[in-house]
């Protein structure tokens, strides 16, 4: 009988166990973050962007087409690197820069991740965390090629983005969107993707529902009228998708992905509103072609720096300031759809098209990509240095603006903390959630000859606290399993910036608390020096160390802070690479919040 009952519940508690691990944690929410970039620009907050509006969406055109079997002794060409090393290829297709392989295929510039598969886990996940911090509530994936869908790259994402999901990590959810015309290509990806993905249900969880239905931009006019086409066309909600860049929709449901400003509205509602307007970072279309479609390396086509309203930026970096993206998101905040689609996160790559392959470049044209300002990505790139996430942030920004935001987390009353005490961080508020899961480790194979590892992921950073009396703040860190020893390198590393002003301090960071390992049960305090990654020590203080916490105890005057109202910006970070690169946060060991994100801690209220 003992025997029978422990049996009995040994699966209760298997069960149970495995229960509890599939279930999905509370969603992280970047809604209480700070975001400055490297021009200064801040991202607003609840004040500036009022409060939480119903029934908006952020949709973001995506790439998965970068998979496949390459030639592993091939070399990644970018297009960039080539102009500068050799500008008179510009002017001939043969040039030897351009490699043997024609059409060539390349890259306007190195993503931060590395010229990576949409196959990597890695990324991957980087990317669904990235564009869940941005607000994006859905991704399109580009199938407008032939009848393309990209199933290794599609596969990948939803398996890994299934499992961040289920990690706390608010994934957009995935559409489709198919070639431009009631086409037959089109009805193959239809079928096919009704096949393998929608008739049988899986990943459901993941699937974009507009007006009820699943969501595809796609024309089902070849469809046919019985069988298994009748099941596809009442399944769906059809949004077929209008490419030109000028002429507006020439039917009553067509969604548009890429327009000149001023962009037209899609789907008319009642009161003069719209489902949908398009939302680009550039247009390769110019005068030449009276701005229509055309390669993106003809004279005067509307680039980043480019505006309908002012011209061209006159600035030699005028492309990272985003006046077309800008006038872009304008023109969405007036017409206030219910969806905005924005063009888009990670093409990246270009074919190298002589003029009898109808584009209009001489002797070639770079189509969709060409360099740093003829380009439209907003996924962070290598290229431009601690630059390199700008649009990044202006993304942020006017998702932000368009959406608006719930009021900042109100911190909770002044309380002492005995550092290692169980339960006195309990009542603590605000709680800063941060993502489960996120430390796993690189091994997968790039574009041609590239091959990217990263073991860099370490303490898994899932919660942190701060609290406050007359004299001292104290600061907690939780991780998702044991600490590792603090003998490691670049261990649990507290970025404090105290004023929340860029301009003083690293990135804004006048404080940095751990830069050097604990001794003696004592942590380093250490005060920027003029800008630089340069610190100078101005003390040590307690720390605790219990098993996945970390507490810190800091004298306020240590900080240069007085008073009893506080309004400051933080972030953790455990194994920095890349030393003194702002941009290592977003790629290796692990940060809480990601990237240029700092929590913020505000008592005012």
């Amino acid at each position: 009988m003992m025997n029978r009952l422990s049996h009995l519940l040994l699966v209760l508690i298997l069960i149970f166990s495995v229960s509890a691990h599939s279930q999905q944690v509370p969603y992280v929410s970047s809604n209480d973050w700070a975001f400055t970039d490297a021009l200064g620009r801040k991202v607003i907050g609840p004040d500036q962007a009022g409060a939480k509006k119903k029934d908006k969406t952020v949709a973001m055109f995506y790439w998965t087409w970068h998979q496949g079997e390459d030639d592993t002794s091939y070399q990644v060409k970018n297009i960039t690197e080539i102009v500068r090393a050799h500008p008179e290829a510009m002017k001939d297709y043969n040039h030897p820069a351009w490699g043997t392989k024609k059409p060539g295929f390349f890259f306007w510039e190195q993503p931060l991740f590395g010229y990576y598969k949409t196959t990597d886990p890695w990324v991957l996940r980087k990317h669904a965390e990235m564009l869940a911090d941005a607000g994006v509530d859905v991704v399109f994936f580009d199938c407008t090629n032939g009848s393309l869908t990209w199933k290794e790259s599609y596969e990948a994402l939803l398996a890994t983005w299934d499992q961040a999901q289920k990690d706390g990590v608010n994934v957009p959810k995935i559409a489709f969107m198919l070639p431009f015309g009631p086409v037959a290509n089109s009805d193959v990806s239809l079928r096919q993707l009704y096949k393998d993905v929608y008739e049988p249900g899986r990943y459901k969880n993941l699937w974009f529902i507009w007006k009820g239905k699943p969501g595809i931009m796609a024309y089902p006019d070849n469809l046919e009228k019985s069988g298994t086409d009748k099941k596809i066309a009442n399944f769906f909600t059809f949004r077929p998708g209008q490419p030109d860049y000028v002429d507006g929709p020439t039917r009553k449901d067509q969604w548009g992905w890429l327009e000149n400003y001023p962009q037209h509205g899609y789907v008319p509602l009642d009161g003069g509103k719209f489902e949908q307007v398009a939302v680009g970072v550039a247009q390769n279309a110019g005068p030449s072609t009276d701005g229509h479609c055309s390669a993106f390396n003809l004279p005067g086509t509307y680039g980043r720096n480019f505006s309908m309203r002012n011209g061209f930026d006159p600035r030699i970096d005028g492309y990272l300031y985003g006046w077309n993206f800008q006038e872009q998101w304008d023109r969405a905040h007036e017409l206030d759809p219910e969806l905005v689609f924005i063009t888009g996160w990670n093409e990246f790559t270009a074919g190298q098209w002589l003029p009898k392959d109808s584009w209009t470049g001489d002797p070639f044209s770079f189509v969709d990509q060409y360099d740093w300002n003829h380009s439209r990505d907003i996924e962070p790139n290598k290229g431009w240095g601690d630059k390199g996430d700008v649009y990044y942030q202006q993304l942020v920004d006017n998702v932000r603006r368009f959406k608006g935001m719930n009021p900042i987390a109100t911190a909770s009353q002044p309380k002492s903390i005995v550092l290692g005490k169980a339960g006195d961080w309990e009542d603590v508020l605000p709680v800063y959630k941060h993502y489960v899961g996120n430390t796993m480790h690189r091994d997968h194979r790039g574009r041609y000859s590239e091959y990217y590892t990263n073991n860099t992921g370490r303490n898994d950073i899932v919660e942190a606290k701060v609290a406050r009396d007359n004299d001292t703040l104290f600061f907690y860190v939780e991780t998702a399993e044991n600490l590792t020893p603090s003998t490691d390198p670049n261990w649990m590393m507290l970025f404090i910036d105290a004023d929340r002003d860029k301009r003083t301090g690293w990135n804004g960071y006048e404080y940095m608390v751990n830069r050097r390992n604990p001794k003696a049960g004592k942590v380093s305090v250490e005060r920027n020096v003029a800008g630089r990654w340069q610190w100078e020590a101005i003390g040590e203080v307690t720390f605790v160390v219990k098993a996945n916490t970390l507490e810190i105890s800091l004298p306020k005057k240590l900080l240069g802070i007085s008073g009893s109202v506080l309004d400051l910006e933080f972030k953790w970070n455990d194994n920095m690479q890349e030393i003194g690169n702002i941009m290592d946060f977003y790629v290796n060991g692990d940060t809480a919040p990601g990237g240029r994100f700092n929590f913020i801690y505000n008592t005012s209220k």
